[in-house]
């Protein structure tokens, strides 16, 4: 299949040629039995059936014959890291690593492949799944490198363990002991390694990621930036390089309280990851009882007062905040904090805004009211339960079991009409938007599960309605023209508890049929993405 809408454009780059595709399946809302769609001048302008498509085939400039396969909304990723997800498809990626032995090997091999980086950079471990169960010390680092400075972050990203050379570049960072470096320490020196990024390395990682996501269906990402996690040159360098080139949207989110610098940078929000706390595999998610493997409560960042200051001033001036919260204790005081600024600046101006939260792991029946009450998003990462879920998974280590089965309750959190964009956090795990849809509806705590249908909707629709957009991510009259093509195999109605019906569509609901995600079934294969009516990835025929 291909759509050469991408080759033809205005002088101002929107597509002005009109398309007919036909002889597929089109998930639309409009029409649940639809088989064409028509694209004009970067938009929707309809869908319909086989037979009505026959009256447009002679006034459009091109049509497109889909043999069959299966055109959705694009996906949105609302939470990316996009460089540093580039720099572990470039660089060095220890996800795979299944033991320290084997960690060291990859950072030896990797040191020497990159002689002239001036600090080494690297992403994935997680002690929690090797043998050895500890992180690297800091001499086996030294050893490994070469005495070269190395930064590699923990899974979570809330963490990393470094070598000697990176500290003495980092003033102020002596840690005791080879204990991973968390909160200021950690920032400190994330800090310092990426400022070593050179901008030729950055656009290398930056593209690399963003035609990852093209390939996988992902139409639009929310770039969750901040100066604790990368840096306003790397922020507006890659809003700069998304806009110019062929490619997934980027809508950035800059994480600080500083509403100004916000807007001079062009983010959409000072939100993403303001962190109220950490993260549960480092032990800096925030809790209310300690950790069930140590004898702490984690970290808190930003209190109640800080998050109502926060959430007050950005709705007044009409810019969308949020926070990163894990840990239960960190929740609430999202919600002490956003209640209190309500009662400031008032109810209804602050569900109109939006205001988002990032994670939203350990949520009560009490916060999941609170976020309704307060039209909170949740932006939430369905892949952290299929890594870290289940009787044996990391979140039972740190939390228990009892404690870890309460975790990532999406079915409680859409029935209390809370709104879920869905995402990756890439790159704390990868950009898999099928992956994810699937480890929603399947989530490892049966009762936590919902439908894949409505799993899609978070991970289509949801990250638009996010941004506060409600005309996209649908394929429907008059919504922008991001849509993905896919191979797949028999459409279904798969219901959350595992049952599934085997029809194409269920013609007493008029619910369009998607692929079939049960566990062990193959994912759907994306054959082309398409942003604003213009091809952005075709998969190579052969």
């Amino acid at each position: 299949m291909t759509d050469r809408t991408a080759h033809s454009a205005d002088a101002a780059g929107a597509p002005t040629r009109t398309v007919l595709l036909r002889g597929g399946e089109v998930h639309s809302p409009a029409d649940p039995f639809a088989t064409a769609m028509v694209v004009e001048r970067g938009h929707i302008a309809w869908v319909g059936s086989e037979g009505a498509a026959d009256a447009f085939a002679q006034g459009v400039d091109e049509v497109v014959d889909l043999g069959g396969a299966l055109v959705t909304p694009a996906f949105t990723d609302a939470h990316v890291h996009t460089t540093s997800a580039g720099l572990a498809l470039t660089g060095l990626d220890l996800t795979g690593a299944r033991s320290l032995a084997a960690a060291l090997d990859l950072v030896r091999a990797y040191a020497a492949s990159r002689p002239a980086d001036r600090v080494l950079l690297g992403h994935g471990w997680d002690a929690a799944r090797w043998p050895e169960r500890r992180a690297p010390r800091r001499g086996e680092l030294d050893e490994a490198t070469g005495g070269r400075p190395l930064y590699l972050s923990r899974i979570d990203v809330h963490s990393a363990v470094v070598t000697t050379a990176l500290l003495d570049l980092v003033p102020g960072v002596r840690p005791e002991g080879d204990l991973p470096l968390t909160a200021d320490d950690h920032h400190a020196v994330r800090r310092a390694a990426l400022a070593a990024v050179t901008p030729a390395q950055r656009a290398e990682a930056q593209r690399a990621a963003l035609d990852r996501a093209a390939s996988l269906g992902i139409g639009s990402l929310h770039e969750c930036g901040g100066p604790d996690i990368s840096s306003p040159e790397d922020f507006t360098a890659l809003l700069a390089l998304a806009a110019e080139r062929p490619g997934p949207r980027v809508f950035g989110y800059w994480a600080d309280r500083d509403l100004g610098l916000a807007r001079e940078l062009g983010a959409v929000g000072a939100a993403g990851d303001l962190f109220v706390d950490g993260a549960l595999g480092s032990h800096t998610a925030c809790l209310h009882a300690p950790y069930a493997d140590a004898s702490h409560t984690g970290t808190e960042y930003l209190d109640a007062v800080a998050v109502a200051e926060h959430v007050a001033a950005c709705t007044e001036e009409g810019l969308q905040a949020g926070f990163h919260a894990i840990g239960d204790a960190a929740i609430t005081a999202v919600v002490e904090g956003v209640r209190a600024a309500a009662e400031k600046v008032g109810l209804a101006r602050v569900r109109a805004a939006r205001h988002r939260v990032e994670h939203a792991e350990m949520m009560t029946p009490a916060t999941i009211a609170a976020f309704a009450e307060l039209g909170l998003t949740a932006s939430v990462q369905p892949a952290f339960d299929a890594a870290w879920g289940g009787e044996d998974g990391m979140y039972a280590d740190r939390l228990g079991a009892d404690r870890a089965r309460t975790l990532n309750p999406y079915a409680a959190m859409l029935k209390a009409g809370v709104p879920l964009a869905f995402g990756s956090d890439a790159p704390v795990t990868p950009l898999d938007p099928w992956g994810t849809v699937r480890a929603a509806a399947f989530h490892r705590t049966p009762k936590h599960r919902v439908s894949v249908r409505a799993a899609f909707t978070a991970h289509t629709r949801g990250g638009w309605r996010a941004l506060g957009r409600d005309d996209a991510g649908i394929l429907v009259p008059g919504a922008p023209a991001d849509y993905a093509v896919w191979q797949t195999g028999e459409l279904i109605v798969q219901a959350p508890d595992d049952r599934v019906a085997r029809w194409s569509t269920d013609p007493r609901s008029g619910t369009p049929g998607l692929p079939d995600l049960t566990p062990g079934s193959e994912l759907p294969v994306c054959l082309a993405t398409v942003v604003g009516g213009r091809e952005v990835f075709v998969r190579p025929q052969g």
